[in-house]
Formats: structure tokens, sequence, C-alpha cells
């Protein structure tokens, strides 16, 4: 599998010498059609009910979609912002609905992997900058292992990392841990299976994912919670209606907001133990 390669003309993976943020949480898979823009959203929407401020970050250019999810024609993007014609700061507009911000990404548009590091860089300064005018940003990144999505999860206080019980889902996510713990950033992952038929099934997932992880890197990623499958979720996103909104009382909604209630813990905890420094 080729999420598990890395070309000699990447660089090495090793401990993140960059600063991480105690408010950044980013959301990752390890292939595509897991659910992961829908969670970004709803888990985003979950902490503004909360009374929190939210920013939610499209971080996957090539294949952006939150604004397509919530029925949004952004003026302005993420490409501005790689592009140097904009900081990230101007990009940010409000999504009243959901009680937070969003910073939305571009379809179609080069992948943020083909960026110079000089630029990656310079990207993950500004939204390190722009957090802290917040008190959680969610970060969406792109399915897969790129070094742009390790460069951007490593920024992270904790990565979320959402699966199914597909196959190809448990290989592709144990791919992301692996990389993950060659680059010191194995603490700081959290697993959410998503599209679960019931609760005992998503522990049998998770359990599935943590005896790899245990037999062949020798960590226990911990598990940050199971999200029922759920007809709602379709329908929300065909009506381009955050679910917290059409569906409040839904499965899928509530067994996210209880995730809020996880990240929003990791977040207060990292922060005092950066107080604490």
């Amino acid at each position: 599998m080729t999420g598990n390669t890395v070309t000699k003309n990447e660089p090495k993976t090793s401990t993140p010498s960059f600063q991480r943020a105690a408010n950044i949480i980013a959301v990752a898979s390890g292939k595509g059609g897991v659910g992961k823009t829908w969670f970004s959203i709803t888990l985003a929407h979950a902490l503004a009910k909360m009374g929190k401020r939210v920013l939610l970050f499209d971080g996957d250019l090539g294949l952006a979609n939150v604004d397509v999810q919530l029925g949004l024609m952004p003026k302005r993007d993420l490409n501005d912002v790689i592009r140097g014609r904009l900081g990230l700061d101007r990009v940010v507009q409000e999504y009243p609905e959901g009680g937070f911000d969003i910073v939305a990404g571009r379809s179609g548009q080069a992948s943020l992997s083909a960026l110079p590091s000089q630029r990656l860089s310079l990207l993950r300064d500004q939204l390190l900058d722009v957090a802290s005018e917040y008190d959680v940003v969610i970060a969406d990144l792109g399915a897969g292992v790129d070094r742009t999505v390790r460069m951007l999860s490593a920024t992270a206080n904790s990565t979320f990392l959402i699966s199914t019980d597909e196959p190809t889902s448990l290989t592709d996510a144990y791919a992301f841990i692996k990389l993950g713990n060659a680059a010191g950033m194995s603490k700081n992952i959290n697993i959410v299976v998503n599209m679960a038929s019931s609760k005992l099934e998503g522990e049998k997932t998770y359990k599935t994912l943590l005896k790899a992880c245990e037999n062949f890197l020798r960590i226990s990623p911990s598990l940050a919670g199971i999200i029922r499958q759920d007809a709602k979720v379709k329908e929300t996103i065909r009506m381009q209606t955050p679910i917290l909104i059409r569906s409040p009382n839904a499965d899928a909604a509530e067994d996210v907001e209880r995730i809020a209630q996880v990240v929003w813990k990791n977040v207060q905890n990292a922060s005092r133990r950066a107080g604490s420094v």
C-alpha cells in the first residue's frame, strides 16, 4: 500500500521541532469516504454550542468540501493564502447558523502536498497566530499521510483519526498511526470509529486497530468515541445543513456531542500543561 511508503524525496520522519498549539485539534483519516469532513463540521458546531469560540480550518486544498457541505460560496479561501494574496486572518469568515468561523479550502486545486516547505511553514505559522484568537481550532486535514498532513497534525495538540470497520479504512488508519509514531506523534492520536452499526461493533473495530498497534508498534492509541450509523447524516449532507440544526437529537449528533466533551477536556489539560512549563 502506498500509504505505508515514504519516498526518497520526502523528508525523513523525526520528532517535530516546531510549536504545538494546545487548542488546535486535527481531524485526519487514512483514506477518504469515512466521514471526516462531516465529523469536523459537527464537532466544530458542538463546541460552539458549548459556548466556545471555534474556528474550522479546511486544510484539504485539493478536495476541500466544508463549504460544499454547508452550502457556502466563500469569496476568499485558503488558496488566497497559499498564493500570498492574503494573510490567513483575512480569509476567516463567519458561519452564523453554526456559531463558528471558517477558513474555506479550494476544491480542484493542486494538493497542499505540492507546496514548497517554506510556504507550508508560513501557513503553519499563520495558523498558530490565528489560533490564539479562539478557544478551539478544528483542522480538517486531507486524507492520507503525506508530509502536509503529518506537519499540520504535529502542530495540533491532538489528532482525532477517523476510521470505519472497512478493511481498507482500518489498514490506512494503521498506516497513519505508524508514520505518526515514527514522527514522535503517537501519544497525541485518538481514534474515532464512524458509521458503527452499534456501540458494540464500534468497540470491536477499535480493538482490531488497537491490537495491531500494540502488537507491531507497541503503542495504545485511545478511543475518543464511537459514532453510530445514522440515516440522518446523509440527509443533512444532501440538504447542506448541519445535523445539529436539522436533526439535533439524531444518534450520530449525540455521539459527536459526547466527543466534543472529550475534545474540550483535552484542550483544557493541554493548556494547563503548557502553562506549567
